[in-house]
């Protein structure tokens, strides 16, 4: 008899334990975590398929004579610096490692904006059509990752309210769960206004 009253005893022990960690947001943490890894890895996947486009652009425009070569450096330097951060899941809870990673694709970003910008002055270039087949999925990798940190940034922003509000701040605290770092104020001021690929005219002069 002992033995039942004990197990029965152990099995309203589990269900009020587990009410009170449903109750106080511990099923919203673990739901809110993966939905975080899973924005971030769209992000990550987005950023790599841009760097995977650049090396055909720049063999491309390698074949216009007297190309700028200081703008032509550029984006491979800035490829190199961005595809060599080493990318990890602690990276989300750690805000200086989230701003280099910003900084990277960021130059990243203005590199290839200057190359197409500049590519404007080669007429050759804008009649290649390899050239403006690599600038239309340029274009299309841009959108989406503007609307793959769109989705981070809100997905951040639910965990990180819930790490913060009353009572599972508590929830937090005993779990060790910490606020998420997200983009900075001036990254999210960017992606309203994705980079411009503007494409001119084919006859322009």
């Amino acid at each position: 008899m002992f033995a039942a009253l004990s197990r029965h005893f152990t099995i309203a022990l589990a269900v009020a334990a587990a009410l009170t960690l449903s109750g106080c947001g511990y099923n919203d943490f673990q739901r809110l975590d993966e939905q975080t890894k899973s924005a971030w890895a769209e992000v990550l996947n987005q950023y790599q398929r841009r760097a995977d486009l650049i090396p055909n652009l720049v063999e491309t425009v390698k074949g216009e004579a007297n190309f700028e070569q200081e703008t032509l450096s550029r984006v491979i330097e800035a490829r190199s610096r961005a595809t060599a951060i080493q990318v990890t899941p602690e990276m989300l809870d750690d805000p200086q490692a989230m701003e280099r990673f910003q900084q990277a694709q960021g130059q990243l970003g203005s590199a290839l904006s200057r190359l197409l910008a500049v590519s404007e002055n080669y007429p050759n270039l804008r009649a290649n059509q390899g050239f403006q087949d690599l600038r239309v999925q340029l274009e299309g990798t841009e959108n989406r990752v503007t609307v793959a940190r769109n989705r981070y940034i809100e997905s951040v922003q639910a965990y990180n309210v819930l790490t913060r509000s009353f009572p599972s701040n508590l929830t937090a605290m005993i779990f060790s769960y910490k606020p998420k770092a997200g983009f900075t104020v001036a990254n999210e001021a960017e992606i309203s206004a994705p980079p411009r690929v503007d494409f001119g005219t084919q006859d322009k002069r």
